[in-house]
């Protein structure tokens, strides 16, 4: 009797053939593809990256409300992301695949993307990679993480009803996330180190009129105390007679890290941040044939509709690189 084939038997990988290879299956890169295929492109979107676990749709899908994306007065991420999704898709052209790229080679004028699974070969490449939220580094960040310190408040806040939370940060996606936690928790301290938190204007004004939201400004924190659980934050100033803060949980939302470890591998040109490189008005890199869109690139305003934007820009840089050198397949 033959015996049954092991399941660490090695697998036949695929090697397959693409006009435009997107890393990044956010709302960028799925614009990217929409309009790639759009322009002719046989176009493969990758949503899973070398180091992001987001879901296809990318981090717009953690937030709660997105108002300011034309055309939807008022829609969540997820939904927001779904109908982007559901706009690719519908093109023959576009392939939209969960897999991690593992390692990206420049071979002559192509380009070899590794994942998981597969090998696939790409005329053009675009890094739609995004970002990764940025950790804060005091003691018990790292041991208390899942156990009451948090960095998604769309995905969390409900695991914190009726209790008392804090929120590291002060930009717009900061009072977000406070607005969020309010819906749930009793009570939510926003603490910043500057002089005051920086949200849009509507948001701040939403902020200041939720009663169970209040900001301590000029703080950080400092360390993270707790036994299987947070219990409590220590300031380096004293708020209502002390440095010590009882809290139930922290959200971390202080910024992210671009996702630009593969785009190194070919040299392409990252700033001091981190961040890629590009010609804002054609999301080239310093490499012939790769492009950058979203988060991961070097523009200062990001958001949903920008990054939208850059990456069918890239897409159609990328049709006019084929056609004008004629770029063939391997």
């Amino acid at each position: 009797m033959k015996k049954e084939r092991k399941d660490n038997e090695k697998k036949v990988v695929q090697e397959e053939h693409y006009d435009f290879l997107i890393l990044g299956a956010g709302v960028t890169g799925l614009a990217a593809a929409m309009y790639g295929a759009r322009l002719g492109l046989k176009t493969l979107c990758l949503g899973a990256t070398h180091s992001a676990e987001l879901p296809i749709g990318g981090v717009i899908t953690t937030t709660n409300i997105v108002e300011n994306y034309p055309g939807f007065i008022r829609l969540s991420g997820s939904e927001l992301a779904e109908n982007i999704k559901k706009h690719a898709e519908s093109y023959e052209l576009v392939t939209i695949l969960e897999e991690r790229a593992e390692s990206v080679e420049k071979r002559g004028n192509k380009f070899i993307v590794k994942t998981d699974k597969n090998i696939y070969h790409a005329k053009t490449i675009l890094f739609a990679t995004g970002t990764k939220w940025r950790k804060l580094d005091v003691p018990g960040s790292k041991e208390f993480e899942n156990k009451g310190v948090a960095y998604c408040a769309l995905c969390d806040a409900p695991l914190f009803k009726n209790k008392v939370v804090g929120l590291v940060g002060g930009s717009d996606s900061a009072a977000k996330d406070a607005l969020v936690l309010a819906e749930h928790a009793k009570q939510v301290y926003i603490i910043y180190r500057g002089e005051q938190i920086h949200p849009e204007p509507i948001n701040m004004k939403r902020v200041l009129a939720t009663k169970n939201i209040e900001i301590i400004n000029k703080a950080n924190v400092l360390e993270i105390k707790g036994d299987k659980f947070v219990k409590s934050v220590i300031l380096d100033r004293e708020y209502n007679g002390s440095k010590e803060l009882e809290l139930q949980g922290l959200f971390i939302a202080i910024g992210h890290i671009a996702l630009s470890d593969l785009a190194k591998e070919i040299e392409v040109e990252l700033n001091k941040k981190g961040e890629i490189v590009i010609n804002h008005k054609t999301s080239e890199t310093n490499i012939e044939g790769v492009y950058a869109a979203g988060d991961v690139a070097d523009k200062p305003f990001k958001q949903a509709i920008t990054g939208v934007a850059e990456g069918c820009t890239a897409a159609y840089s990328a049709y006019e690189y084929i056609t004008k050198n004629r770029v063939e397949a391997s």
